[in-house]
């Protein structure tokens, strides 16, 4: 359904990242949850493009080049789930195999998508980053506090978000509030991108080691996805 889409990716650029997005946006239905996470991620993307533009950061092409290499993990991903999940990286495959099952809220699928990118895909691309333009993520204070000042722009845009993708249950007739609010509440953007950058210290301390870092990133991808199906938990039954 995306294969098409998504052959400009790699993308070099953010309005690069944000054609497919949009592209992304416009091609799924609203029964697809992909849609949600896709829809969050590029109100997210847009935000940092404006503030790339602006004073926010001190370092604008880290903060650019992050934003690029973050976003085609993200395309990558959903690339190789197309013709089959199994493909995909396993912190991404219990979204993709839920994409189109009933009784899944909006939000849910949004939080997976979080989960999977910024918990699997966020450390590996710290690192790419780092290793593209120099530094070290383990003493770059200023790469650092720029990275962080991003937290309050993506509260902000999920909490826009949040009221509007509670009330759509996939296949549901009932939105049943009260556990979509329990889902919410076992994720916090602010401790899992801090968790993400030690796990992004973490990779770049076992780069001599390749295969402990390699076991320790198959350990990080696995855990992921476990979350992932925790975060997907039907909260509703299909009143057919």
């Amino acid at each position: 359904m995306l294969t098409d889409i998504l052959q400009p990716a790699p993308v070099s650029s953010i309005d690069g990242v944000l054609s497919l997005m949009t592209a992304i946006d416009d091609r799924l239905p609203d029964s697809d949850g992909l849609k949600w996470f896709n829809r969050l991620y590029l109100q997210v993307t847009r935000g940092v493009r404006q503030a790339v533009a602006g004073p926010t950061f001190r370092d604008t092409r880290f903060m650019s080049e992050l934003d690029v290499v973050f976003a085609n993990l993200y395309f990558a991903a959903i690339a190789a789930g197309e013709a089959d999940v199994s493909r995909a990286p396993s912190a991404w495959r219990p979204l993709l195999r839920c994409r189109t099952q009933r009784g899944i809220a909006r939000l849910q699928f949004a939080l997976a998508g979080m989960n999977a990118h910024i918990n699997r895909d966020l450390p590996q691309g710290i690192v790419e980053v780092f290793t593209a333009l120099g530094g070290d993520p383990t003493s770059d204070a200023t790469r650092r506090q720029d990275f962080d000042s991003v937290n309050a722009l993506l509260e902000r845009v999920e909490g826009d978000v949040k009221a509007d993708f509670s009330i759509g249950v996939i296949g549901a007739v009932d939105v049943l509030a009260g556990r979509v609010d329990d889902v919410a509440a076992m994720w916090n953007v602010r401790v899992a991108r801090h968790a993400a950058w030690t796990n992004a210290e973490v990779l770049w301390t076992l780069q001599r080691t390749p295969h402990v870092r390699a076991a320790f990133f198959e350990t990080l991808d696995r855990s992921t996805g476990l979350a992932g199906r925790g975060l997907l938990a039907p909260i509703a039954i299909d009143a057919a």
